[in-house]
């Protein structure tokens, strides 16, 4: 009888070990997945620099989930660290990272011709893309951005800034 309760007790410790080297596994995966995920953000420049301050909070957010490659969009003063690259220049490159790119996040609520044009290649590339937007007096989505939201590769959200880390978890669909 000492032994059968001995043998239970190994298995269940063979058991518990086998859990904790799963979950251990589950959690290593994510971290590569993560550290190898490409996020392009997109947010208004020459359109209006109004919301460069809340770019910079929500690519703050976004490098939990991968690698931004545009983290400039952010940066204040992205126009006078970019006035010695002609415009072909700026797009070639905007282009690449795009290209290298696995998710497209565009904050929307300012209107801009250069974000709808990233957000379109994005589409032609086949990147999933996410679509934020903040609901104001005055200010609607465009009809081709909210119309184009099939819920799984191309995603719209109205949302308040302190919903954007839910936001992101639900998108990147993180699950330890």
């Amino acid at each position: 009888m000492f032994r059968t309760d001995d043998k239970k007790t190994r298995e269940r410790e063979k058991l518990n070990k086998d859990h904790v080297y799963s979950r251990l596994l589950k959690l290593v995966l994510f971290i590569i997945e993560t550290m190898s995920r490409k996020i392009y953000f997109a947010g208004s420049i020459r359109a209006g620099r109004d919301d460069a301050d809340l770019y910079a909070r929500l690519i703050e957010q976004l490098r939990q989930y991968g690698k931004v490659l545009t983290e400039h969009v952010g940066n204040s003063s992205v126009e006078k660290e970019e006035k010695d690259l002609s415009e072909k220049e700026i797009h070639d490159r905007d282009m690449e990272w795009l290209n290298e790119s696995d998710y497209l996040v565009a904050e929307v609520t300012q209107p801009s011709l250069g974000v709808g044009y990233e957000i379109g290649r994005a589409i032609d590339l086949k990147k999933t893309v996410l679509c934020l937007f903040r609901p104001q007096t005055g200010k609607r989505l465009s009809a081709m951005i909210r119309g184009a939201e099939n819920e799984s590769t191309f995603i719209v959200k109205d949302y308040k800034e302190s919903e954007a880390p839910s936001i992101f978890k639900e998108f990147f669909k993180e699950e330890l």
